[in-house]
């Protein structure tokens, strides 16, 4: 299967926190790696998440959420992550 995205995130944001799937993929022998976390919603862990995905690379998001409690976490479309 081609690798479209080498560096994406997939979110899944609820009232409380997002989860956080983040997967590079790898390159010759080297294996994909997803390094999975919980982020918390105050205003302080969605800035830490977005220093996080800015030293991971990631280019390319994905997201499921409830109600409205995306809206903080889709600010991180200004670092250039495309949003699918």
């Amino acid at each position: 299967m081609e690798v479209v995205h080498r560096r994406c995130v997939g979110l899944d944001v609820s009232k409380k926190d997002a989860k956080v799937c983040v997967r590079v993929a790898g390159a010759g022998r080297r294996k994909t790696v997803e390094t999975v976390t919980t982020w918390g919603s105050t205003t302080n862990q969605v800035l830490a998440l977005r220093e996080y995905l800015i030293a991971e690379r990631v280019t390319c998001a994905v997201m499921e959420a409830t109600g409205d409690y995306w809206k903080p976490f889709v600010r991180h479309e200004a670092l250039g992550i495309e949003w699918g």
